[in-house]
């Protein structure tokens, strides 16, 4: 690269790029760090180091919302989620796994299994801090765009920052659901015919 004098040139930031660059950067940084004091961001608590998989026959639920949040580790690092809220649901042959890497043994898998008889595994005020999520869905009243600050379908406190794209429905029929996610949250949890067990090597749900 040469200057205007055709000598030649190495090194060079050039600074109005870089602070063009820079500032919606630490712009975002700093409206993420103001939620977070806030209380406004996803989990209530630091999650773990490692996320674990959750999958099901089948997931039906009644007021479904759906936004982006962001979690927090022990050590502030803050992980983008999609944010899946439902007032009540049902999973059938629900299945949750996670890994552990330790040194000298190698993989540890713990696994959780439930609701694979007749009684389903039923939850109020669900609420999953999702990366990736799959299956074959179905809603009813769906409204999609919708701003993430105005849900009204999901639970209480189902709500994400202002202008933010989020959705919501009436209700969700989720099959063959596949999950991977940082926390699970929700008012209550039963599980029928919980079944745990911790094995080695690495057995996942998929």
């Amino acid at each position: 690269m040469k200057d205007a004098h055709g000598r030649q040139v190495t090194g060079r930031i050039s600074w109005r790029r870089f602070a063009a660059l820079s500032v919606p950067a630490l712009a975002c940084t700093a409206a993420l760090g103001i939620a977070l004091s806030n209380g406004a961001l996803a989990a209530s608590f630091a999650v773990s180091g490692q996320q674990f998989k959750v999958s099901a026959d089948r997931l039906t639920g009644d007021g479904f919302a759906q936004y982006g949040s962001v979690d927090a580790n022990a050590r502030g690092d803050l992980l983008p989620v999609a944010v899946t809220a439902i007032k009540s649901a049902e999973l059938h042959s629900l299945c949750q796994s996670v890994v552990t890497h330790l040194p000298v043994i190698g993989d540890i898998s713990l696994n959780l299994s439930a609701g694979t008889g007749k009684t389903p595994v039923k939850a109020d005020d669900l609420f999953v801090d999702a990366t990736q999520l799959s299956g074959n869905a179905s809603f009813h009243r769906i409204e999609i765009g919708r701003d993430a600050s105005t849900l009204t379908k999901g639970p209480d406190g189902a709500q994400g920052l202002q202008d933010l794209f989020a959705q919501q429905a009436d209700d969700v029929a989720i099959d063959h659901l596949r999950q991977t996610a940082w926390a699970t949250n929700a008012g209550t949890f039963r599980l029928s015919g919980l079944s745990m067990k911790v094995s080695k090597g690495k057995k996942e749900c998929f």
